[in-house]
């Protein structure tokens, strides 16, 4: 008897053993676009906001020859060609509400910061009320793993907006998190990051002091994975919601098709690279929706502006069951979201309140 317990003792510890050594194997890129419809994702460009003289600005010629299609499947994947090519065939994608596949903030002001919050820390703050609140009091998944010893430095996050280092509490969660225009000296010491950070701070601010132009954030992150090689990566871009509350439609679908590009680029290097390819699991997403165009609410969102609450995910990669576009009836919520992920990678995370 004796013997029988020593063995399945010795079973499970084994297992416990296998479970821990596969989790530090594994690496993890959690990658969003704000305020990106999941109509716009699903349906391709919409014709009744393309056709408004104050979102074309004259010009809806040039939206319709790049983006139409009377296609919907045609249509959606000239918006985002990797999405509905290469994605949709290895991973998953959630939120087709037309479906039935509902994808919701449980948060209740369905704007940026309480929805990052909520999608960071896998749970909702209500009192996380406003973009200008004070450093996240909540703990991260990031900043939970940067604790673990297989993950310790290891973890980094860009973001245009510069509101993360407060989202994420770069102070105390003790990893690099580069949003804005900062500039980080150690990073500067490679040639390339310099030249990078040198055109970001000579750019023209296009949205004033509090956010960079997407590209320059993502070519320092993609800088950073191939020399760093980071085991966790949260990347945030956000010309989404800056082009659609300028009401500018042909930027914002740029925005979308720059994005869709650049997910591309993520994944063939996570493919080519040793390091990352078969461990690696990656989640895309949004932070909120938007209104609707038919109540003239598509360049707004927030608790007043009907369907804002409405979002998408993805997801790619290690663990992640090639399902494709998801057409079963579910509810989820982005609170959901990273503990989803966190199952992936065999972890455990809960948020802790620090104050």
């Amino acid at each position: 008897m004796k013997q029988l317990v020593c063995l399945v003792v010795v079973f499970f510890t084994q297992i416990e053993f296998s479970l821990a050594q596969k989790s530090s194997d594994n690496r993890v890129i959690v990658i969003t676009t704000d305020g990106l419809r999941w109509q716009d994702v699903f349906k391709g460009m919409d014709t009744s906001i393309a056709k408004k003289k104050m979102y074309h600005h004259g010009d809806s010629l040039a939206i319709f020859n790049q983006f139409w299609d009377d296609d919907l499947a045609v249509r959606r994947k000239k918006l985002m060609p990797f999405l509905w090519g290469e994605l949709v065939q290895k991973g998953q994608i959630h939120g087709n509400r037309t479906l039935g596949n509902q994808v919701d903030v449980a948060n209740p002001h369905w704007f940026s910061y309480p929805g990052y919050s909520e999608l960071l820390t896998g749970q909702v703050d209500t009192a996380i009320n406003s973009n200008d609140y004070k450093p996240n009091p909540n703990t991260n998944f990031f900043e939970y793993l940067n604790q673990l010893p297989s993950y310790k430095n290891q973890v980094v996050a860009f973001g245009a907006w510069d509101a993360f280092d407060r989202i994420l509490n770069e102070k105390r969660a003790g990893f690099p998190v580069i949003n804005g225009y900062d500039v980080y000296p150690e990073l500067n010491k490679d040639p390339q990051m310099k030249l990078i950070s040198d055109m970001l701070s000579q750019s023209f601010r296009v949205f004033g002091d509090v956010e960079s132009q997407d590209v320059f954030i993502h070519f320092q992150a993609m800088r950073y994975l191939k020399t760093k090689k980071p085991k966790a990566m949260y990347i945030s871009y956000g010309e989404t919601d800056e082009f659609a509350h300028e009401g500018a439609y042909q930027h914002y679908l740029g925005a979308v098709h720059h994005f869709d590009a650049w997910l591309k680029e993520i994944w063939d290097f996570v493919e080519s690279d040793p390091l990352y390819q078969g461990k690696t699991t990656i989640l895309i997403t949004t932070d909120h929706g938007r209104g609707d165009i038919q109540k003239d609410q598509w360049k707004s969102h927030g608790k007043k502006v009907q369907d804002s609450h409405e979002i998408w995910f993805a997801m790619l990669g290690s663990g992640v069951k090639p399902m494709g576009e998801v057409k079963q009836g579910a509810q989820v919520y982005q609170k959901d979201l990273i503990h989803l992920l966190a199952d992936k990678l065999h972890l455990n995370f809960k948020s802790e309140r620090k104050e």
